[in-house]
This record gives C-alpha cells, sequence and structure tokens, in this order.
C-alpha cells in the first residue's frame, strides 16, 4: 500500500511551500498522521514538524447531455498539509 499517492501542485501550495515550507499531498483515505510523516521523511529525506489532514467527501455530479441528463459522482479523497523544519525544502521538478 502507498501512503503518499501525489503531491499537490498548485498557486497556493507553491506559495505556501515558498513562504511557510508547507507541500501538500493527496494521500491514501485511511492513513494516518504518523503514517504520512514517516512516509514523507522516508521518500524526500527532510524532517517533519507537522501533518494537517483534510478528508474530501465525493460530491454527485449531473451534466445535461443530448441524451438527457448524466449523474455521476466524483470519489473521495484525503489531503495532508505537512510542515517542513525551518531552513528545508521539497524539490518536486528535480526528477523530470
Amino acid at each position: 500500500m502507498s501512503i503518499i499517492i501525489k503531491p499537490v501542485i498548485t498557486e497556493k501550495m507553491t506559495a505556501q511551500g515558498e513562504k511557510m515550507s508547507r507541500y501538500g499531498f493527496v494521500v491514501d483515505k485511511t492513513a494516518n498522521k504518523v503514517q504520512i510523516k514517516s512516509a514523507v521523511e522516508k521518500l524526500y529525506g527532510v524532517s517533519v514538524v507537522s501533518v494537517n489532514t483534510q478528508n474530501y467527501v465525493g460530491k454527485v455530479k449531473t451534466r445535461n447531455t443530448t441524451q438527457g441528463t448524466a449523474i455521476g459522482r466524483v470519489n473521495q479523497s484525503k489531503k495532508a498539509i505537512v510542515t517542513l523544519k525551518a531552513g528545508e525544502t521539497i524539490d518536486f521538478y528535480a526528477s523530470i
């Protein structure tokens, strides 16, 4: 089971990463804060100060098509905001 699914790379998270050393990740729904902290430290070689998590409930979406109304659902997800020790950074673009 992989705990970290992918990093969240948006304008807001990039600004927080530069100013406050905070980075966002989409994580497994069953992972807790201790598991997320150890996974980030092991994967990126940094020291984590704190972890905040956010659970997102899957929303129902409807759209109108030529065949009628299509009803679907967005998957549930969980995000983690990780605060690193002062002076440490994560470079997501190094492996590109």
